[in-house]
Formats: structure tokens, sequence, C-alpha cells
């Protein structure tokens, strides 16, 4: 799952949209090739038709892994085939996702390694750079998942400012502080964000919007910094069950995900806005817990 995706409103029990998730149950024999030959892993994800994906396969392969690709058509059914045994890992979502599940769920899946983050931009048509944008209004997606992040981006920038005592990973439009702010907020559907772009205001657009209205994502005047506190919850991750976290297939499967090949093949996929991001797994796991703590 990319930085920007919300969660899905359709039925967690749709499983079957592609059909191939009707597997054996013994996850860890299916991992474990104590037969010699290559060690199958079913992996679910939503965007399996990318490059990075193909080149993944192919690596795993290299080092004695089959990996058997299960795509998802949505996001909510992912985490319950995981939790339910019928696949073995999932690769689709960010940290802030997971933890949504698990605290309206009450599951308990782990993060085993982490993958790469989105940046989310600021664009700003015919201008390279900040200068001049005092004033200015700024087009920013309304939606739970982009807003709180786009708001940060132009925290991170220097601004806007945010009240004492507001959410500091989710801030909303109410939490603004507009006297201490260089910029005005204007939150739109995220498909209007381009038109705004467009129109000539300052606009927070995301990868998906970006591709379909043509924009380079090198333009971006101000983007978030994958390194920040305020970037963690969007980082993605490789998820599997409290049991499997420490599986030396699935840590390996995490390490081929962060090779020179399969980081490339991701660049072309995310049009240059993806950077790997390396934590620990106890580090990625403090994070989810003090996440799923804030989400309920």
């Amino acid at each position: 799952m990319r930085l920007n995706r919300v969660i899905a409103t359709a039925a967690a029990s749709v499983l079957a949209a592609t059909g191939l998730v009707a597997c054996s149950s013994d996850s860890a024999d299916n991992a474990a090739g104590d037969n010699g030959d290559d060690q199958v892993v079913r992996i679910g994800t939503t965007d399996s038709d990318q490059k990075a994906w193909s080149v993944f396969v192919d690596k795993a392969k290299e080092e004695g892994i089959d990996l058997e690709l299960v795509p998802f058509t949505e996001y909510t059914p992912v985490n319950p085939a995981l939790a339910e045994n019928q696949i073995d890992v999932n690769k689709f979502q960010h940290i802030l996702y997971l933890a949504q599940y698990e605290a309206s769920s009450g599951e308990d899946l782990r993060i085993v390694g982490s993958a790469e983050i989105n940046t989310l931009g600021l664009f700003w048509k015919d201008h390279d750079s900040l200068d001049g944008i005092e004033g200015q209004k700024v087009a920013i997606p309304n939606d739970p998942s982009n807003q709180g992040r786009a708001i940060n981006v132009l925290v991170q920038a220097g601004l806007v400012k945010v009240k004492d005592g507001a959410d500091k990973l989710n801030p909303t439009p109410a939490d603004i502080d507009k006297e201490g702010s260089k910029v005005e907020v204007t939150p739109v559907d995220a498909s209007q964000t381009p038109t705004a772009y467009n129109q000539g205001d300052p606009a927070i657009i995301n990868n998906n919007w970006l591709s379909r209205a043509g924009i380079d994502a090198s333009t971006a005047v101000a983007s978030d910094d994958p390194n920040s506190e305020l970037a963690e919850p969007y980082i993605n991750i490789f998820a599997v069950r409290a049991e499997d976290i420490d599986n030396p297939t699935y840590e390996k499967l995490v390490e081929i995900w962060q090779t020179p090949e399969v980081t490339e093949a991701l660049n072309e996929d995310s049009n240059g806005t993806a950077v790997q991001v390396q934590k620990s797994k106890e580090d990625l796991n403090k994070i989810l817990d003090r996440l799923v703590e804030e989400s309920k």
C-alpha cells in the first residue's frame, strides 16, 4: 500500500476478488523448506502488477524463496487474510493503516521489517522554490489519510504552525494557528488538487493524482522528510502474524526488497517519490504499538 491510501469501506469479508486465497493453513511448514525444495511464501499485496514486484520475485527465487503473489483489489481483506492464515506475509500498507486495523479488530499482527515511504509533495506551477509563497492559498487533500500528513508537510516547510495541544501526527485544519502561519490552507477533494495547481495555486498532491495529471514528481517545491518523526506512520511495512516475527525467511524478504535492483524498479513505479527506509523491527513495532493506542 502506498502512503496515501485510505482505509476502504468495503466489507472485510470480501477475500475472493482474485480467487487465489484458498490455500492451506500450515504457514510455518510452508516456509520451512524442510524437503530441500525452494521455500514457498504466499504474500498478499494490492499492486502486484508493478515492476518492483516482478524484480522482487526474481531476486527471491535466487535466494531459494518461491514467492506466490496473492493479489487483492481492495485493502480491507488483506489483513484479515493474514490473520486467518490464508497468506503468510503482506506488503501493501503503512504503519498507521495497520495500527487502525488492529485498534478496531483486536488482532495482533506485527511488523517484520520496513520498506519504502512515498514522499508527499507541495507543487506550485511555474515555480521551483517557496519564494513568494507567503499569503498564498494552498490546496490540500481533505481525506483522513492525507489531510493531517499534508498539513505536516507545510509544518516541516515552515509555512504552517499548529496550535499547542494539537494532535502532532494527525492535525486538522481546525488545529492550524492562522496568525502564526504564512499560508492559508484550503482542504479540497484529493481529485481537485491538480485543478488548483493548474489554476496557479500551490497544492499538496498525492502520487495517484500526480500521475493522472501528468505532473512530474521532481518539480515539488517541498515535501515531507522521510526521516522525520512526523513521517513515521507512513512507512510501508511487511506484516506477519505475531508468532512469525522472528521467521528468518520473512526477514530475508525484507532484505531483498531493500536491494538496489528492487529499489531502482520501485523508483520507476513511483515516479521517483519512493525512499527506502531502514528501521529495526523493534523500532517499527514500538511505533505500531504507540499508534494502536492513539487509534483506540
